[in-house]
């Protein structure tokens, strides 16, 4: 039996809410958002750092509507109109948006660190996203197998963050590695105040998350706590309504 969709706040809120209606206007790129998922959050970050015209259109992934299914196929956010064009996927969209309007700015400007960038936004969405879903769904009432998936979120994120060289990833300059793990600095505090997660245990990531927090580009689209915590309640009671969800539990990749 199907699944009931979710429920949850239906719009941003804080100062995500007040970014929302200043990109209310119809423009040539749109961004089609779930304010609550944190793949909508890496491209929203990245199309406020680059400064670009946008408009925010905020959908229900849920309801797999077919208007937005045309534009990601698997009714996913977040998704991205250019001039009526579409793309999806977050990682494909930043680096889009990052070479049609940044000049590249978000991008090591040595091929080879471009390279290594890569690889590392890579170990992010194999490794470290779906860490941090295990862990977000491990239950209390079996506490080995939480003990288990802390251990292996620390160890995991240890090996990207003790890389970080201040304040961001590779150094003064914020970049696409740094988008793709804004949201996940953001929703620790889930982990933090659920799970048992101490920032200090690993390496370098209380220094990074702090900046990273901090960028103004992140308080721009990170709504209320509550809100968010309403949102990952179904996480935190491992009930499987996503995607991400049913991969995490399933030990897949992240879609």
């Amino acid at each position: 039996m199907q699944k009931a969709i979710p429920k949850y706040h239906p719009v941003a809120t804080s100062t995500a809410a007040e970014t929302v209606k200043r990109h209310e206007k119809p423009a040539n790129t749109v961004l089609w958002a779930g304010w609550f998922c944190p793949f909508t959050q890496r491209s929203w970050v990245v199309l406020e750092e680059l400064g670009i015209t946008y408009q925010y259109k905020e959908v229900n992934p849920y309801l797999k509507e077919a208007s937005f299914l045309e534009i990601s196929p698997k009714g996913l956010t977040p998704g991205l109109q250019i001039i009526g064009k579409p793309l999806h996927d977050s990682t494909i969209i930043n680096e889009f948006l990052n070479e049609e309007y940044g000049s590249s700015i978000l991008m090591p400007e040595e091929p080879y660190q471009r390279a290594i960038a890569r690889l590392w936004i890579d170990y992010i969405n194999r490794d470290v996203v779906p860490a941090f879903f295990r862990l977000l769904q491990a239950q209390p009432s079996e506490p080995e197998k939480q003990a288990s998936a802390l251990t292996d979120f620390k160890k995991i994120l240890t090996t990207i963050s003790k890389e970080f060289k201040g304040p961001y990833f590779f150094g003064e300059q914020f970049s696409l590695v740094d988008a793709a793990i804004v949201p996940w600095a953001v929703r620790d505090f889930i982990i933090r105040e659920f799970r048992g997660f101490v920032r200090d245990d690993v390496e370098g990531w209380s220094a990074w998350a702090s900046a990273l927090e901090a960028r103004e580009s992140v308080v721009r689209t990170t709504s209320s706590k509550s809100e968010i915590i309403e949102f990952n309640g179904t996480f935190l009671r491992n009930e499987l309504h996503s995607l991400a969800g049913r991969a995490a539990a399933e030990g897949q990749a992240i879609p």
